[in-house]
């Protein structure tokens, strides 16, 4: 194992060599932990709302300024009639139109309801089914206010109170930023090595190591490790960025955030040399990776959740390693879930990396 020293050496030199990959050490997981969340969050919020009012009462008035009132909503426009309203909606000015009849206030107090429209761009139909819940919650409340104040509506024999548990806010980004990590590690730990021996397949420098008495397992072993450092810093700074960013912080034990991590390392960064190993040339490593990781990125419930999924997709997230990262970092993350309770994920990933890590030994041809 002497050798493998002095291979480590090369390969830190290497590294550190290009001023490009320190920088991007840490621009990834800035831009990751930072931007990302901001640009590419779910939550839906400031909806533009065109209000028809055809009353022009003290009640009708009041329901608008509640919806205005509202973080989910901007009062885009008061138009005099649906048809201007929904020219905008159509034109993509508005998401929601709210009419409210002729003689709302009058119906309240004579028969103790009235109408109010409510008009949905469902051209993006998770927007429009979370933005109607929403307007509709603020409609319902504003009429058990008025029931109340103005004792025009009777008020209701139970009211239905939910307790959201381990993310009591719905916050999107507890949810979506442990996920975050992980996929940093892949496009860095995971693409790099990649790139790797067919880089010295390119250069040359592989037949020089190929006459060396330095043995496989060495050879590959001193592919990993650098990359194992870099993958353990960069969990490091991303939890660092979360809690001091975001405001993210795990409800479980640190130490099993790098517990996994450590066999996730390992995991991608030898089915990057696989990949490497059986590649000619850079860009056919590069096509190769970038083809698997987005597969990986879209079985992964990264984006939609995987019980949301026709049944054979979910049989395919069975050979996803970012599948069982992310559900292991979210549960960390929002539950607190101890390791026992982490075992269905930690096995497969385990096994993951043994399978990865001894096809890397194996698909290294020394030809020397």
């Amino acid at each position: 194992m002497k050798a493998l020293k002095y291979l480590l050496v090369k390969e830190y030199k290497q590294m550190f060599r290009n001023i490009v990959l320190p920088i991007v050490f840490i621009i990834l997981p800035l831009a990751m932990m930072n931007v990302v969340p901001k640009v590419a969050t779910q939550e839906v919020t400031h909806l533009n709302i065109a209000v028809v009012d055809q009353d022009h009462s003290d009640l009708s008035r009041r329901l608008v300024q509640k919806v205005s009132a509202s973080p989910y909503f901007n009062l885009y426009a008061s138009c005099p009639t649906y048809g201007v309203a929904l020219e905008q909606l159509e034109k993509g000015n508005v998401d929601f139109i709210l009419t409210i009849e002729n003689d709302f206030e009058k119906n309240l107090y004579r028969t103790h309801g009235a109408e109010v429209m409510t008009s949905v761009n469902a051209v993006n139909g998770m927007k429009g089914g979370v933005g109607n819940g929403y307007l509709t919650q603020i409609i319902q409340q504003y009429a058990r206010e008025i029931s109340v104040d103005e004792g025009i509506i009777a008020a209701p024999a139970a009211e239905v109170k939910s307790r959201f548990l381990f993310n009591p806010e719905l916050a999107y980004k507890p949810y979506m930023i442990p996920a975050l990590m992980a996929m940093t590690l892949i496009l860095l730990v995971g693409f790099l090595p990649a790139l790797n021996i067919v880089g010295e397949k390119e250069r040359g420098t592989i037949e020089q190591i190929n006459v060396t008495p330095v043995g496989r397992v060495e050879f590959i072993l001193s592919k990993m490790i650098p990359y194992w450092s870099v993958g353990l810093f960069i969990v490091a700074f991303s939890i660092f960025l979360a809690w001091r960013v975001q405001g993210v912080i795990p409800a479980g034990h640190v130490w099993e955030i790098f517990l996994f991590n450590i066999v996730y390392i390992l995991t991608i960064s030898s089915f990057g040399l696989v990949i490497s190993n059986y590649s000619d040339n850079m860009r056919q490593a590069a096509v190769v990776m970038f083809f698997f990781i987005v597969i990986f990125i879209l079985t992964s419930g990264l984006i939609s959740p995987i019980s949301a999924m026709p049944e054979w997709a979910k049989k395919v997230t069975l050979l996803n390693p970012l599948r069982y990262i992310i559900t292991a970092m979210r549960e960390i993350y929002l539950k607190g879930s101890s390791f026992h309770d982490l075992l269905s994920q930690f096995i497969p990933l385990t096994i993951y990396g043994i399978v990865m890590g001894l096809w890397a030994l194996k698909s290294y041809q020394k030809n020397g």
